[in-house]
């Protein structure tokens, strides 16, 4: 194994290692027995992480039981809902410091322990770089919560509850008692937001045992499946099997698959592509559209839908949806068990309430995967989830409401001499993955607030930026190039006509090529730019990529394997 080159040795370096780790460990401990890290991102600021000791305390009992030895490791953790600017930002740093930590030790196998949105995509680039048998644990949705007697979707409600403020059908009152509870357990947002979606993608890449994802944060079964998973990362050790032997071209068909079935969150599609890039594997932006066009929606889930991830849950789960669009998998893609993904869709697994997951003869809708667009606004690609947008607003013409920054937006989006009605198209620039730095969630611009009060409650919003997984609405977002690198979106000014056209896969500036190249960038866009100049945001924004291509690192690109550069002592 990869540990007897630190342990097995007779010499000065396998005593230091020996010695220093013993600690009351017996000396088979060090012969024979796969040591297999624990990556836990657990932090108690990333509060829907916060519950993973518990889950590591299941897996290592798992482990030994395995015969192999449990080493818990601190990985960096990322909370959605408190790190600023962006938890984006440090996605790439903290798999790239995930790498490093799996890379520079003396382990065999991996169990990754992720939740929060940027967590598991992560630990999955990481463990793709290094390539170490490896198996992912989803931490769990917190169980639903209610405000006055209904359901309420952690963030989703949120965005939907602070608009009734803004048009004055709530008031500010009851909009804070809403606020405790929201939160009602442990555990990662309750909706189809981007953590559960991104759960969902792990075990749809073959990487979870299947039938784990989705499973609620305080539910037993998910201490019951961690203790099996810790199991199991001992036997992908003796087999050898490999993130690389998983996670292949057919896995990544059926994950876009599993994205469109759930309606899951727009942030599946850099996380994916960024995931590829690590393997190689040729995955890009079109292949989301090409695959995932015809795949009906079946999961009556927020932001989309009514229910939330509990129900899910008890409806069958993620597996009970796979099984319905079966014949659309790939059947040779394997799971971490050796296994082929499809093997586990049989008759057994059913549909046990058709409320929350409806069958394939009876989709809530019949097309809902992501739509990827082109045009002259987009020449790289931009991306709509047609599932969260108004059907109205899928295909539209309607002048420009340009915002330079985020700041620019806040400040003049609810001013009432602003020139905006309910056929504007509104473009925020400057949020991309260099504008920002780091793409944040901001795609979704409140409507203004005067067209609140006329009953509007969509718009046709276009960002460089992302949205939020529990966010919904008609928003075109992720625009490649971003208006920071040079992209068309920089040149759009108030007034002009932007074309939408959903079905047919469009997004055009209905601006003259030759009165385009005579514009330049507005002076207020480039002065809103990030211009780090030192540190890690000056890494990120000198080597960055763009959207299309998962937001990744030039230089973190492809896999570079487990072996270690250089022998200490």
């Amino acid at each position: 194994m990869r540990s007897d080159s630190w342990y097995g040795q007779g010499s000065r370096d396998g005593y230091i290692h020996r010695a220093w780790m013993r600690r009351g460990l017996p000396d088979s401990a060090f012969t024979g027995r796969p040591q297999i890290a624990i990556a836990n991102t657990a932090s108690d600021l990333a509060p829907c992480n916060s519950h993973f000791d518990q889950l590591a305390a299941s897996v290592k009992n798992g482990v030994y039981e395995a015969g192999g030895i449990p080493l818990n490791l601190p990985v960096m953790s990322l909370g959605e809902s408190l790190v600023r600017p962006t938890a984006m930002l440090w996605r790439n740093l903290a798999a790239m410091s995930m790498e490093e930590l799996f890379r520079a030790n003396p382990i065999d196998g991996l169990v990754l322990l992720g939740g929060c949105d940027k967590t598991i995509p992560a630990l999955l680039m990481a463990a793709a770089s290094v390539d170490l048998p490896a198996v992912v644990i989803p931490g769990g949705p917190m169980l639903n919560g209610t405000f006055r007697g209904r359901p309420m979707g952690c963030g989703t409600d949120v965005w939907k509850l602070s608009e009734e403020v803004r048009a004055g059908t709530l008031s500010e009152q009851d909009f804070l008692r809403s606020e405790s509870s929201m939160i009602r357990s442990r555990g990662h947002c309750n909706t189809m937001g981007t953590a559960s979606t991104m759960a969902i993608m792990a075990e749809a890449l073959g990487m979870t045992l299947p039938g784990l994802a989705g499973t609620p944060a305080p539910d037993s079964r998910l201490l019951e499946s961690s203790h099996q998973t810790g199991r199991w990362a001992v036997q992908l050790v003796q087999a050898d099997r490999r993130p690389s032997q998983v996670i292949t071209k057919a896995s990544f068909h059926n994950a876009i698959v599993a994205l469109a079935a759930i309606g899951g969150s727009t942030n599946a599609v850099v996380h994916l592509l960024a995931i590829a890039g690590r393997l190689g594997v040729d995955l890009d932006l079109q292949d989301f559209d090409r695959i995932g066009k015809d795949v009906p929606l079946l999961t009556n889930l927020q932001p989309a839908g009514e229910y939330l991830m509990e129900d899910l849950f008890r409806a069958g789960g993620p597996l009970a949806v796979l099984r319905q669009v079966r014949d659309l998998l790939d059947p040779s893609a394997i799971t971490v068990t050796g296994e082929p993904l499809v093997s586990y869709l049989t008759d057994e697994v059913q549909i046990w309430d058709k409320r929350v997951i409806s069958s394939r003869e009876q989709p809530l809708q019949g097309h809902a995967g992501i739509a990827v667009l082109q045009g002259n606004l987009a020449p790289d690609g931009a991306i709509i989830k047609p599932a969260a947008a108004t059907p109205g607003l899928l295909v539209h013409r309607g002048r420009a409401v340009v915002f330079d920054s985020v700041e620019d937006c806040r400040a003049r989006l609810d001013d009432p001499d602003l020139e905006v009605d309910a056929d504007s198209v509104l473009v925020l620039r400057g949020c991309g993955p260099k504008g920002y730095p780091g793409m944040p969630e901001v795609a979704n611009m409140p409507i203004p607030q005067k067209l609140l009060r006329q009953g509007v409650r969509d718009l046709v919003r276009i960002c460089d930026g992302r949205m939020s997984g529990t966010a919904y609405g008609t928003v075109v977002l992720h625009v490649a190039p971003e208006a920071a690198a040079g992209g068309p979106l920089a040149l759009v000014r108030d007034g002009d006509l932007i074309e939408l056209d959903v079905p047919n896969r469009s997004l055009q500036l209905l601006v003259d090529a030759d009165e385009l190249r005579r514009r330049s960038a507005e002076p207020e866009m480039i002065n809103s730019l990030a211009h780090p100049l030192r540190g890690w945001e000056k890494l990120y924004v000198d080597h960055v990529g763009q959207a299309d291509t998962g937001v990744d690192l030039d230089f973190l690109t492809g896999g570079s394997g487990a072996e270690v550069g250089r022998e200490s002592h």
